[in-house]
């Protein structure tokens, strides 16, 4: 579904299409709490144990608040009606997935070259799967709403969510295979994940936010 589209043959908003976008508008401000202590843990857990897989899903987490802000900042005050509201979010969205995926590339290539390799981590594989129980409810929650609102933003936010739910699987199987000598699903974890962002992004931008 292309919801640019949608968006600029939307009527005049309806009662209920308001009480959707203040759920958007709650719901983005519940996921920032819980990615501010997901990616401070997450971080943390990466650079004691040289996780790459991991300390990319504590930037990935960074990058999915800053998707966050966006819808929240979409749907607060006049821009709450706005359709150029609605498509400047739809590409700041977009922008944030390209953020984390340059970076992943990179890191793993210095990683490799230092000979470092990832160590098993109790906080990482903790903070992982409890993201890996929490976010597929708000991803799907949010790409529910953004169907209902004609938002790219609202379900590329959702989206973000669903891949760090993805992400945290599979840095969690990197770091119990990593235990039987398996390094390099680490770094193989990392580069994947770049990709899907690369992928994602594209997306988002075009006005394509669900997955098929």
């Amino acid at each position: 579904m292309v919801f640019a589209q949608m968006a600029q043959e939307r009527p005049v908003a309806s009662a209920e299409w308001l009480r959707a976008a203040r759920a958007a508008r709650t719901l983005s401000v519940v996921t920032l709490v819980w990615l501010g202590a997901e990616s401070t843990l997450g971080l943390a857990a990466g650079f004691a144990a040289h996780s790459v897989a991991l300390i990319g899903w504590g930037l990935a987490a960074l990058v999915e608040a800053a998707a966050s802000l966006i819808v929240v900042w979409r749907f607060t005050g006049a821009r709450t009606l706005s359709p150029s509201a609605e498509a400047t979010a739809r590409r700041a969205v977009a922008v944030s997935f390209w953020l984390l995926a340059p970076y992943l590339v990179l890191h793993v290539a210095h990683d490799l070259d230092a000979g470092h390799r990832a160590a098993p981590s109790v906080l990482g594989i903790v903070v992982t799967s409890l993201s890996l129980v929490g976010m597929p409810a708000l991803g799907l929650a949010k790409r529910r709403l953004g169907a209902r609102l004609a938002s790219a933003a609202t379900a590329g936010e959702g989206t973000q969510n669903l891949l760090c739910a993805v992400m945290a699987a599979g840095v969690l199987a990197g770091l119990w295979l990593n235990t039987l000598g398996w390094w390099w699903v680490d770094p193989l974890v990392a580069v994947v994940l770049a990709g899907i962002a690369a992928r994602e992004g594209t997306r988002v931008w075009r006005g394509h936010a669900c997955c098929h």
